[in-house]
């Protein structure tokens, strides 16, 4: 497996390009499926989860193409086998999102019982409670999940028992070819969701509500192909924010617009951060150091859970202590030991971590838990003295594209080596 190797200690600056969000690539991938004429997409991130839900699409029967300005082009007018096996299902949570549209397009599904990050249940229940109301007949057996229709789904007023990201798109994608009305109560309302509603208008959908509580769907008979585009990953661009302010520097992130990260930069100025923002950048510095703010991580408006492993990076070497509590995964701590071998002073007591920050950590080999575990530990390194090596760093590439080479351009000394070899594979590393 490979590893990264930093040398913290070097104050990052300057600018870095925004990619697409995996969270919006992903489901707008499986909408692909609802419809047989080709959907062309652009600003798809190269990542391994989108490696991941191609390879998917393909072993449906899909023709899947890249083009030289890497745009992605899928055509499922060939698809004919609705099965998501578990040799892929297994590495990426998100892969459950085929259901719903192959139930709507075939009326039959056969998909494996997803994995992805240990950092919690994450179970299916509520996809598979919202797809029997819409009239799918549904069996969990050899882990796998068998769902069949007949004749189409019908529409249905479903309310979640809690908000679910993943719940709401993929509900969403089987409401569109529905016959009839569908509600979706207590629906999701990140910026991702809109993005997938917004695409999926854009392909003949009759939706509405969406970026609030309440979703609507009419379904239609049929949707046309399109060119969609993703939008920017908000988790990234603030990923390299607080990379910025963790290593004593003034990043800017591009091609971001503020208000996907109102939230996290309200925590950022109420941690004593300098914001500045414009039509498609966001800018921070921390001049006179960081000061301990507390947070609590809920659903979209709140502060998302993906980015409060980094938040905890950065409060590590706060003034003060801060208290930061997790309500959406119950294993969501697992940074923390990895943190501790840095010389991190935190206490656990259930769902909330205590940070008593102090003025340096140190360098150590630490290893990736998950994907924004990993992220965490790579701020902490950039900030360290010394020598960090993380290893199981394949958990980064499911969701940061480039990454040494994006910090490298930052300024941050950055290596990757594999273990068939001792030879590290340097960033070309750029002075600000």
């Amino acid at each position: 497996m490979d590893s990264i190797l930093i040398q913290g200690g070097r104050p990052l600056n300057g600018s870095v390009e925004t990619s697409g969000a995996k969270n919006a690539a992903l489901p707008l991938l499986a909408a692909a499926i609802l419809t047989d004429k080709p959907v062309v997409y652009q600003r798809v991130p190269h990542l391994r989860d989108i490696t991941t839900m191609i390879t998917l699409l393909a072993n449906q029967g899909a023709d899947v193409s890249i083009d030289d300005l890497g745009r992605v082009r899928v055509d499922t007018a060939s698809s004919n086998n609705p099965e998501a096996p578990y040799e892929l299902v297994k590495t990426m949570r998100a892969s459950a999102l085929v259901l719903g549209p192959l139930l709507a397009r075939f009326g039959r599904a056969r998909v494996s019982l997803p994995g992805g990050c240990a950092i919690g249940a994450r179970p299916m229940d509520l996809h598979l409670k919202g797809l029997e109301a819409m009239g799918a007949e549904i069996t969990v057996e050899h882990g796998y999940v068998d769902a069949v229709v007949k004749n189409r789904l019908h529409g249905a007023h479903i309310a979640f028992d809690k908000v679910t990201v993943t719940g709401t798109e993929n509900l969403m994608m089987a409401a569109t070819l529905a016959d009839g009305e569908t509600v979706l109560e207590n629906a999701a309302c990140e910026p991702e969701v809109v993005n997938l509603a917004e695409s999926l208008r854009s392909m003949g959908a009759d939706i509405d509500g969406d970026g609030g509580s309440s979703i609507r769907i009419r379904g239609v008979e049929s949707l046309a192909g399109g060119e969609l585009s993703v939008i920017a990953d908000r988790i990234e661009a603030a990923t390299y924010l607080a990379a910025g302010l963790i290593s004593g520097g003034e990043v800017t992130a591009t091609n971001i617009e503020a208000d996907l990260l109102d939230t996290f930069l309200a925590r950022l100025r109420d941690a004593g951060a300098v914001v500045e923002t414009g039509e498609d950048w966001v800018r921070c510095s921390a001049p006179n150091g960081l000061k301990a703010v507390n947070i609590e991580t809920s659903p979209h408006p709140g502060f998302p859970t993906d980015l409060q492993a980094q938040f905890m990076a950065m409060m590590c070497i706060a003034e003060g202590s801060s208290v930061i509590r997790e309500t959406i995964f119950e294993n969501r701590f697992m940074h923390v030991q990895e943190l501790r071998r840095m010389g991190a002073q935190i206490v656990l007591n259930g769902n909330m971590a205590v940070v008593e920050g102090i003025k340096q950590l140190s360098g150590a080999p630490v290893m990736a838990t998950d994907l924004r575990a990993s992220a965490s530990l790579v701020l902490a390194g950039l900030a360290a003295s010394g020598e960090t090596i993380i290893s199981r760093v394949y958990h980064i590439d499911r969701g940061y594209e480039r990454i040494e080479e994006k910090l490298g351009q930052l300024g941050a000394s950055i290596q990757r080596t594999t273990p068939n070899t001792d030879m590290f594979r340097r960033a070309d590393l750029v002075t600000n």
